[in-house]
């Protein structure tokens, strides 16, 4: 299992601060769509560049042109991009063509997907690298959390590594790691803590030990 810091709504600096502190105890950085709507492909470049052994996410989420927007994000450093599982299967077919020829990889975003077993197999005959359940901020304010939506995907996934997002922490960490999702996706649970290496570093050792 992997740690993947999402990081939503820091500027450019505060970011690279950030995963300064932090980054001997994540796997993959996400430039969420927030941050990347306000410094752009730079973030992801910046990202790469600083911290070449760490995997970089661009939360794109996209919906269309899905060869074209991907080669936008792999072309500068990233090593996932995210689409949204709602869209049209021949975006998401573009999107898994263009990380095949950049050696890259398609997360597969299933927020507002309500028949999972519908759809999870149409995603996995597609080639998506990772499929992940997202309650986002909106929901977690109305009381949600993903982990309903996380025991129904490790049902209906065959093959697929699954990611989780929405609300973790700390204190709620081993409930998801219950359900062994292969990445672990943690963003104001960590930046937004009264001490954030130290919250990190509790997360990174309660997966470790689930690794074990």
């Amino acid at each position: 299992m992997k740690l993947q810091l999402a990081i939503d709504k820091l500027n450019l600096l505060q970011a690279l601060q950030a995963v300064e502190k932090l980054a001997a105890y994540v796997d993959i950085i996400e430039v969420g769509t927030p941050f990347l709507l306000d410094a752009g492909r730079e973030a992801v470049k910046q990202l790469k560049a600083k911290f070449p052994n760490k995997e970089v996410l661009c939360d794109a989420k996209i919906m269309d042109a899905g060869g074209y927007e991907a080669k936008l994000a792999y072309d500068v450093g990233a090593d996932y991009i995210t689409v949204l599982a709602v869209t049209d299967d021949l975006t998401i077919k573009g999107c898994v063509e263009e990380a095949r020829k950049q050696g890259k990889k398609v997360l597969i975003d299933m927020i507002c997907i309500n028949d999972f077993s519908a759809r999870v197999p149409v995603l996995e005959s597609l080639g998506v690298d990772v499929i992940a359940v997202h309650t986002g901020a909106d929901q977690q304010a109305s009381g949600r959390t993903p982990l309903q939506d996380l025991e129904e995907l490790r049902r209906c996934v065959k093959k697929t590594p699954i990611a989780v997002a929405g609300g973790i922490s700390s204190k709620t960490i081993n409930s998801y790691l219950a359900f062994r999702p292969d990445i672990i996706i943690v963003g104001s649970g960590i930046l937004n803590s009264h001490d954030p290496e130290k919250e990190a570093r509790l997360i990174a050792h309660a997966i470790k030990e689930a690794n074990k």
